[in-house]
């Protein structure tokens, strides 16, 4: 039977015009953009360091929405990436600044994000040890207690640092302690050394602990990677928005990557932190921030960020090794910007 056109169009067309409104209204819909963050604050102030910290100081994202009333809410966590992951997986986060490992984590256990753009590369990490102890080297921390914060960045750069010399974790007793966890069971002679950021200079000002070895010396081995990674499903759901996060974002990389700020980006970040300007001024005193803060995913990044999955997966901190070049957003990239 022939159909009148009029009732074959409300028939088919209606439902896809109804549906192609649902979709724009649900994409009109989003009011918040929530970011977590791991906590690397060691008093009652926030800071993740990095673009993080330069972000928020000088509001970039909450004046890049302001005319669209979207708030910008900002989570840190002191679990660092492994409860940030859990927060992935619940819902109750859209986009995540994190170190290579927690991220790489993520992913191989089937949480669907996309990345979306490095925030640093070449971090270093440093070998804190007990004064007098006679560590020197990595390979004298064979059957010594050490102190890493596993499921993090620290956890990969530490074994890549050790494979770097022949070792691994099975040559040590590892005991998993969060970053100040660590820095006081040092301090206090509970262990015989751990492996982490320039943080760890504050022990050494004070006389508890001596530093070294740190990744530089290495070689670049263990330098940690950052990246900015969202769910699939905001992604998906509001690309828009999220190239207008990624464009504004970039402001603060352009304030980053002027030398003549690197003197106040160590005091913002000190003051957030609540370290001792010195230990970030000396931890940055060989490098330029231009080459610290980086948003694009160049084929280096990636390819380094690929040495780190497949680490992962030789190490079995992962089960399920993958590509990272299917991991990138190709649309919304920071590649792209």
């Amino acid at each position: 039977m022939n159909l009148p056109f009029k009732r074959v169009f409300n028939r088919f067309a209606v439902p896809a015009l109804a549906g192609l409104l649902a979709f724009s209204a649900h994409a009109e819909e989003l009011k918040e953009i929530r970011i977590a963050v791991p906590d690397l604050s060691a008093g009652a102030q926030h800071s993740g360091g990095g673009v993080v910290d330069v972000l928020r100081d000088q509001q970039i994202f909450e004046k890049a929405f302001a005319e669209q009333g979207i708030k910008i809410q900002w989570s840190f966590f002191k679990g660092a990436g492994p409860v940030i992951n859990e927060a992935f997986a619940n819902g109750q986060v859209d986009l995540a600044y994190l170190g290579d490992l927690a991220a790489i984590i993520g992913k191989s256990n089937g949480l669907d994000t996309r990345l979306l753009s490095a925030t640093a590369r070449g971090v270093k990490q440093y070998l804190g040890v007990v004064p007098g102890s006679g560590i020197k080297t990595l390979q004298d921390l064979k059957g010594k207690r050490v102190a890493i914060f596993r499921g993090t960045a620290t956890q990969l750069s530490f074994d890549a640092a050790l494979a770097s010399q022949g070792l691994s974790e099975k040559d040590l007793k590892v005991i998993n302690l969060d970053f100040n966890a660590a820095v006081a069971a040092l301090a206090a002679r509970q262990i015989d050394a751990s492996w982490g950021s320039s943080a760890l200079s504050a022990l050494q000002a004070k006389g508890l602990a001596e530093l070294p070895l740190n990744t530089k010396d290495l070689g670049g081995a263990g330098s940690v990677q950052a990246v900015l990674l969202g769910t699939a499903k905001f992604v998906d759901a509001h690309p828009e928005a999220v190239a207008k996060l990624l464009k504004a974002q970039q402001q603060a990389f352009a304030w980053l990557s002027e030398e003549g700020n690197k003197g106040a980006y160590v005091q913002l970040v000190s003051g957030l932190a609540s370290y001792p300007p010195v230990i970030l001024t000396q931890d940055l005193q060989d490098q330029n921030l231009s080459e610290v803060f980086q948003s694009t995913l160049d084929p280096v990044f990636l390819g380094k960020l690929q040495d780190s999955v497949d680490l992962a997966a030789q190490q079995k901190l992962i089960r399920k090794p993958f590509k990272v070049s299917d991991w990138v957003a190709p649309e919304l990239s920071a590649a792209k910007l």
